[in-house]
């Protein structure tokens, strides 16, 4: 069976909280990347991220390639928060994988963090 590639940017991360999920699931860590310069990202209570794609505004968002089988994907999915969703995703390299992406109601009245350029590097700027 053929596994997906998956994009995640947040708490589906190495490090964080919610990697344990991909890693019960047998998923496969595949590489570190960023997404082509048309995303931005907020926080959600400094809970977890959401990502938008946004041609006008956006940069540059890191995020971790994982592989896993379709039925692993659905329950990951099943997990996200409401707001999240499963969208494509453009990759620096022009290559489209799917990922999770938010919704626009979610991010309303919340923090941008676009500039930080993913979700690690705002966690690790918030620690200092």
């Amino acid at each position: 069976m053929d596994k997906i590639t998956f994009a995640v940017n947040g708490t589906l991360m190495h490090g964080f909280a919610l990697n344990k999920n991909l890693l019960d699931l047998n998923a496969d860590y595949v590489i570190e990347t960023r997404t082509c310069s048309s995303y931005r990202m907020w926080s959600i209570q400094d809970e977890y991220p959401a990502m938008l794609r946004d041609k006008e505004k956006g940069g540059k968002i890191e995020v971790e390639l994982w592989k896993l089988s379709s039925d692993a994907l659905v329950s990951i999915l099943l997990k996200e928060p409401p707001g999240l969703s499963l969208g494509k995703v453009e990759l620096e390299d022009g290559d489209l994988v799917l990922g999770v992406l938010g919704e626009p109601y979610v991010i309303l009245g919340q923090k941008e963090i676009t500039e930080f350029g993913g979700w690690r590097q705002y966690n690790f700027f918030k620690q200092e």
